[in-house]
């Protein structure tokens, strides 16, 4: 069963605009016994569940209409960052995800590695540093569109951030394969798109100017 059918059919009413949406698109939230407001993103904490929109602005309006307050019939006091909390502790998923996927050896690093996996046809993310070099980047990307279905992609994590849950040095590119560990890591970075930007601006663009002749494997990229 993979993940998305472990949620099949379960729905949930989301706090701030009363509509009803599959558990997947929602954060599920407990009263803590401090009368704080604690994000469960795993949905194991006991307690009712106050449910919320998978997104900054469902969260911060829930905080500020005292949504939670009203839906728990307690006074509760979320804390005034509750979504900035949120997104850390969804990226530290995303991130935590990605070194299980390396242990696994699901997932590929490295600019060569990461390009035959893309030409295989076998990528189902490409997870690019957001801060790496534009030159590979591109050339990857460029390579990626004449996948069918071409792979999706990430750029959301520093090369900091992906070297640390990878536990290698300069971490730039990357490539998830196809498989359950792929299906967990979109669960949660689809989760997390609703907090921070996938990709940063300009990344379609370098896509498209990349030279030709790396599409069909000629040329190289740091």
């Amino acid at each position: 069963m993979g993940v998305r059918d472990a949620t099949i059919e379960r729905e949930r009413r989301d706090l701030v605009t009363h509509q009803v949406m599959d558990e997947s698109r929602l954060i599920r939230f407990v009263a803590a016994p401090d009368g704080a407001v604690a994000p469960d993103l795993a949905r194991k904490l006991p307690g009712r569940g106050l449910w919320v929109a998978a997104d900054r602005a469902s969260v911060e309006a829930a905080v500020k209409k005292n949504l939670f307050a009203r839906a728990a019939k307690a006074p509760l006091k979320p804390a005034a960052d509750l979504a900035d909390r949120v997104e850390r502790l969804l990226a530290r998923r995303c991130l935590e995800q990605l070194g299980l996927a390396r242990r696994e050896g699901v997932l590929i690093s490295g600019f060569e590695k990461a390009a035959a996996a893309i030409r295989s046809g076998k990528a189902a993310w490409i997870v690019e540093a957001s801060d790496g070099s534009a030159d590979g980047r591109g050339k990857l990307l460029a390579l990626a569109r004449h996948r069918s279905p071409p792979p999706k992609v990430c750029g959301a994590f520093t090369a900091d951030d992906l070297s640390l849950a990878l536990g290698l040095e300069n971490a730039i590119h990357a490539v998830l394969l196809e498989g359950g560990r792929a299906d967990r890591w979109t669960f949660e970075v689809e989760r997390l798109v609703g907090f921070r930007p996938l990709t940063p601006p300009g990344w379609s663009a370098e896509a498209a100017g990349a030279p030709d002749g790396f599409q069909d494997g000629r040329g190289s990229a740091p």
